[in-house]
């Protein structure tokens, strides 16, 4: 049901200015909360980065959205006066208590105080006609978004910051160094639509890296059914298990080696090839084609 919006921008009274670099340090040091680096939490406090990433998620005021780690509210502030509903997964049972308290009266919030990779693996949600718009945790992103892709209908977008490098790997090319499983597992589901980068200063604490903002869309045309996923996360992960070594000799503890061979050749494959050459295609005919043997 589609929330009133007078009602909802009237809830959230956003009159008051939108959350800065100083509420952060003074919420914290007010609420006695010591950010935990062995959860990856760097609050994104930049409005002018703010704004542009909820831009970039094309936000209609029927949309339901998603956001996992939202610390103290910085995203979430600007997400809520754009949806039908947003609904926040946060870990740290301090920054809920937090968000359950500023937003108590802001109709379209919804609270999860749950760990996101738990919450996905043990409660099947249809998220298909859903976006997700998130500054994730570091420790978390690249796990969480393998399980989005592995999902039968995972979120239609998602809109993520991750460490750059995370980024780089997401949009990697074949025979790059970049080029990984990440790339294929996330990939096989979604494809990158745009990418930019955040310079550590527009977070609290300052991580030592840069970060980037990507928009994945999922694939409108399926690259296989669903059943052959496991299968395709298999192969892939074989594949990349020792890098420099040839693909045949990490995938052929897996398969006989004539199956392996005759299924490498249907694929266009060289039997010499490294995986970091097999493009997406290939990848997925392989697994096709050694699944059918």
């Amino acid at each position: 049901m589609r929330i009133n919006q007078r009602k909802r921008e009237s809830n959230l009274a956003l009159g008051s200015p939108l959350m800065n670099q100083n509420d952060i340090r003074n919420t914290l040091d007010t609420e006695s909360i010591r950010l935990s680096k062995s959860l990856g939490q760097n609050l994104l406090h930049d409005q002018n980065v703010l704004q542009r990433i909820a831009k970039a998620a094309d936000l209609q005021k029927d949309d339901n959205v998603l956001e996992i780690g939202p610390g103290l509210g910085s995203l979430t502030e600007h997400l809520l006066q754009k949806v039908n509903e947003l609904t926040v997964i946060e870990k740290d049972k301090r920054l809920a208590s937090h968000l359950g308290e500023k937003f108590k009266n802001t109709t379209n919030f919804k609270l999860i105080h749950n760990d996101a990779l738990k919450y996905f693996e043990n409660i099947e949600v249809d998220w298909g006609p859903w976006k997700m718009v998130s500054n994730l945790p570091y420790n978390v992103a690249s796990p969480l978004l393998v399980d989005l892709a592995a999902m039968p209908k995972g979120p239609q977008r998602l809109v993520i910051t991750v460490q750059w490098e995370v980024g780089q790997r997401l949009n990697a090319k074949p025979s790059t160094s970049e080029y990984s499983k990440l790339t294929l597992l996330v990939g096989c589901r979604y494809q990158v639509k745009n990418i930019f980068k955040i310079s550590p200063r527009c977070f609290f604490p300052e991580p030592r890296v840069d970060s980037a903002c990507l928009t994945l869309d999922r694939r409108t045309k399926p690259l296989f059914e669903h059943q052959l996923h496991k299968p395709f996360t298999t192969v892939v992960k074989r594949a990349f298990s020792q890098r420099r070594k040839m693909m045949r000799k990490n995938l052929k503890g897996g398969w006989p080696e004539d199956q392996l061979d005759a299924a490498m050749t249907a694929a266009n494959l060289d039997l010499k090839i490294r995986a970091e050459k097999v493009t997406m295609d290939q990848f997925v005919t392989l697994t096709k084609e050694l699944h059918d043997r």
